[in-house]
């Protein structure tokens, strides 16, 4: 695997859904392939994709998760970590390791040291990776693969059994509470261009910076969701560069509705992933905010108010003894992220405060449906010597 090109894995990147066992040339499950020009595909019971050992269930999420994840980048003495961080990466999977679970990696220091040579020992990063595995819930993720929760088009291959899903989650609550402290640092405060006002009592920090220098609100806060939604799609491109060598199927795509995945589908049968959320008249979406224990967004009810959760977020940012802004900094930053929040009762004022867009599935290739449907190419080298690769005892 590890000699497997990257510019293979470029060129050789592409959606590949058929996964093993989806697919019946007629014994009445699976779905029904019409022939090699067109296909009628319709939602079925598909069956699980087989016994899969342990350490390759293991290897298989640390190895793709390792893609998506990053650790801090490390200076001599402290850290200092990117505006966007997250809290981890949930992904679910079934057979021996059914379930719900999260990698968390986002506040842990560097998995492995480097070399003299500037190398990295991956066993050591796979150990290290094993250990940041948490399970959180049994059994699958609760999102049916069926409208309203997935589009149309990826229901009848979204998060069925023998698949394994990956879902990048993002804090957008900090990420915008940390746009503030940059606007900041750099002359600039947020101005309210949806009531058409400035913050109330920003004059009081005309010492510290020029309160007429504003960006809008809406600007701001948009800005930082296309952010977010940058570094959550890398994260799932970097999985799908992965699943090329490891010889797996899959895709990235965006197509299962945010709000049921994180928990606000409105009915109690589709979980998620259990978030909790408000609802508000003023908002038309439900607003999701943390996982208790798990990820809690930067903002009320996890905090008293945006300035705790200022207090709470420079302390993660630059930890004890680290660089710390002066109390008329952050109490600015704080009256304008508690107007926010008291304005439209949520911060952000206008986009959710825990966000989701792009995921990863994975999953094994039914190889004899690729053969006979199309052409020569459609899979890797890697794909094809997968199962003997991995799987030695269930090769013929």
């Amino acid at each position: 695997m590890l000699e497997f090109g990257l510019v293979e894995a470029l060129l050789g990147r592409r959606s590949r859904r058929f996964f093993h066992g989806c697919v019946d040339s007629g014994r009445g499950n699976g779905i029904q392939i019409a022939g090699p020009a067109e296909s009628s595909l319709g939602t079925g019971e598909a069956p699980c994709c087989g016994r899969m050992r342990p350490q390759y269930r293991l290897a298989q999420h640390d190895l793709s998760c390792r893609a998506v994840c990053s650790a801090p980048f490390e200076l001599r003495g402290h850290s200092r970590r990117p505006h966007i961080s997250f809290r981890g990466r949930f992904s679910h999977q079934q057979n021996l390791f059914d379930g719900v679970y999260v990698m968390e990696v986002r506040d842990s220091s560097a998995l492995a040291e480097r070399r003299e040579d500037g190398s990295l020992d991956l066993d050591l990063m796979l150990e290290a990776l094993r250990g940041k595995v948490r399970k959180i819930r049994e059994g699958r993720l609760g999102l049916p693969p069926e409208v309203p929760y997935a589009e149309p088009h990826n229901s009848w291959v979204v998060n069925h059994p023998g698949t394994m899903l990956v879902i990048p989650v993002g804090d957008l609550a900090q990420h915008v509470l940390l746009t503030l402290c940059y606007m900041l640092q750099n002359g600039l405060v947020v101005r309210d261009d949806i009531n058409g006002r400035s913050i109330p009592g920003i004059e009081k920090f005309k010492g510290l910076v020029d309160t007429e220098n504003t960006w809008p609100l809406t600007f701001v806060e948009q800005w930082s969701m296309a952010k977010l939604s940058a570094e959550l799609s890398t994260s799932c491109y970097g999985g799908a560069l992965m699943l090329q060598s490891m010889g797996l199927g899959g895709w990235m795509f965006n197509g299962l509705d945010p709000f049921s995945v994180l928990g606000a589908s409105g009915n109690r049968a589709v979980p998620g992933l259990g978030f909790r959320f408000d609802t508000d008249d003023r908002w038309p979406y439900p607003n999701p905010t943390g996982l208790t224990g798990v990820m809690e967004g930067f903002c009320p009810p996890h905090f008293v108010d945006m300035g705790e959760a200022l207090e709470a977020l420079c302390e993660r940012k630059f930890g004890p003894g680290g660089r710390v802004h002066n109390e008329e900094f952050r109490a600015c930053v704080a009256l304008q992220a508690n107007y926010i929040f008291e304005t439209f009762g949520k911060f952000p004022g206008t986009v959710p405060s825990i966000f989701v867009l792009m995921y990863l599935q994975a999953h094994h290739l039914d190889l004899e449906f690729y053969d006979r449907f199309f052409k020569e190419g459609a899979y890797l080298k890697t794909h094809a010597a997968h199962r003997a690769r991995w799987h030695p005892e269930d090769s013929d």
